[in-house]
């Protein structure tokens, strides 16, 4: 298959083109902006493979969308280029709404012009899967699961450009027939994921000895996915997937936040001792973010039953890989740690900064 990959240079999407190059042998053009959070160092083993292909363009530019439909020639988009980072969001919507919003708009009017002068078999065959958060779904109460007939609940600047962007695919499908499948898949973690997010964060200041910031009470709640399994969702959801159809995806391994950090800890404790002692000292409370989800969890079964697909990692065995990923692979993160982000809290209104002294865990 030739496959036309929108931000394949961030976390999921280098997973995904490292597996459909690699391991799929098909044709990929990855399109990435290379913002802050896209490294085309995530790509390296794809670098100079037969049938891997990079373009550095703007979603939202259509002219150049529309010659890269042209020039390719994809039998299918998979959508992944976003702006995902909800504290970052809080300060500064602008760029979510951009990337989001009016990019998605603009890829689907380039991929339904592309469609349109389809034919035959070509045509039919065509996809566009576009790939979504659970985090659309607002936030769960102590039990229950997020599934595809979920209602939509966005309560951050980010959710809410996601959810919108959920509902032009499938607008776009009701309306022009462009054969569009959406997933929504759990928080992911892995291999490449750059250091603002959690898991990475907590890995990378444990090393160095430093805070390891837990929001609020730490009690918050979230169903954890390996990226490696999500990708193989991907593809099995494009191959297989009921066009019109959303897809839920999620690792069946609900975590507190707090209870992710103390894993980390442990794991480092007994991979590279630290001298000066266990590493859950380093553990602190922080100020909870603004409008903080409590819960999420995904009920993954119609995936599971529709499509054969379920995780092959536990948390536990997949945490265990990312942990040891990053022990071995400073040339990717330091330069991401020391030139593009240093580790400092993002999200908080100037106020809130100052409301909530750390506490020490313990």
């Amino acid at each position: 298959m030739r496959i036309l990959v929108t931000g394949g240079a961030g976390f999921i999407g280098s997973a995904l083109v490292r597996y459909l190059v690699l391991e799929r042998g098909a044709h990929v053009l990855v399109v990435d902006k290379l913002t802050y959070a896209g490294n085309r160092a995530s790509l390296h083993l794809c670098e100079g493979k037969p049938g891997f292909a990079f373009l550095q363009a703007d979603i939202a530019d259509g002219a150049r969308m529309e010659a890269a439909f042209k020039a390719f020639g994809p039998d299918a988009v998979m959508h992944l280029a976003a702006e995902s980072h909800v504290d970052r969001s809080i300060l500064g919507a602008a760029p979510f709404i951009e990337t989001n919003i009016v990019g998605t708009f603009t890829l689907l009017e380039a991929a339904r012009a592309y469609h349109d002068g389809l034919a035959g078999a070509a045509k039919e065959a065509f996809r566009f899967l576009h790939v979504s958060t659970d985090e659309v779904f607002g936030s769960l109460g102590d039990t229950g699961a997020f599934s595809e007939v979920t209602p939509y609940d966005p309560r951050s600047p980010y959710s809410a450009s996601k959810a919108a962007s959920d509902h032009l695919v499938r607008a776009w499908h009701a309306t022009y027939g462009l054969p569009a499948i959406v997933t929504n898949c759990s928080n992911n973690y892995g291999p490449y994921h750059f250091p603002e997010k959690l898991i990475p964060l907590i890995i990378l200041n444990a090393l160095e000895s430093k805070a390891l910031p837990v929001y609020g009470d730490g009690r918050h709640i979230r169903d954890w996915l390996f990226v490696e399994d999500h990708v193989r969702a991907l593809v099995a959801v494009l191959e297989r997937g009921r066009v019109g159809e959303t897809y839920a995806v999620g690792g069946r391994s609900e975590r507190r936040n707090l209870a992710v950090v103390e894993t980390v800890c442990d794991i480092l404790d007994e991979l590279v001792p630290d001298a000066s002692g266990a590493r859950r000292r380093l553990i602190t409370f922080v100020a909870d973010r603004p409008g903080h989800d409590r819960r999420y969890a995904i009920d993954a079964a119609k995936i599971e039953r529709e499509l054969g697909w379920r995780p092959r990692e536990s948390f536990e065995s997949g945490i265990a890989q990312t942990v040891k990923w990053y022990l071995d692979n400073e040339w990717w993160w330091r330069p991401l740690r020391q030139g593009v982000y240093g580790g400092e809290r993002l999200g908080l209104f100037p106020d809130a900064s100052s409301s909530q002294a750390p506490e020490r865990a313990g």
